[in-house]
């Protein structure tokens, strides 16, 4: 059963960055699609960003546009998250999240960002 595994998550300050990761355990998943989401205390989860592995086709939820990006991993057969700019809001658990190309959904267990002075 493959799974999604997040790193990097932790404590930052506000306008600090963060990289976050997520890997498959297996080399021979082929997923369509890899997107991160994320879900503050109390609020309920959202969509942060989303890469269609077979185009490199792109979106993100307005409120990270132009601070944080979704790129692809090969080595570790994932995707990588950098975070910018960031803000107390963005404080929140971060779960990678995948489809394969057979349309079974996957999620990781989730990383804790919390942006804070």
């Amino acid at each position: 059963q493959v799974q999604l595994v997040e790193s990097g998550g932790g404590v930052v300050q506000p306008g600090g960055s963060l990289r976050l990761s997520c890997s498959a355990t297996e080399s021979t998943f082929n997923a369509y699609s890899m997107s991160w989401y994320r879900q503050a205390p109390g609020k309920e989860r959202e969509l942060v960003t989303t890469l269609i592995l077979s185009t490199g086709n792109t979106n993100y939820a307005d409120s990270v546009k132009g601070r944080f990006t979704i790129s692809r991993d090969t080595d570790k057969n994932g995707v990588v998250l950098q975070m910018n700019s960031l803000k107390p809001e963005d404080t929140a658990i971060y779960y990678c999240h995948a489809i394969s190309n057979g349309g079974v959904n996957y999620w990781g267990k989730g990383t804790l960002v919390t942006v804070s002075s």
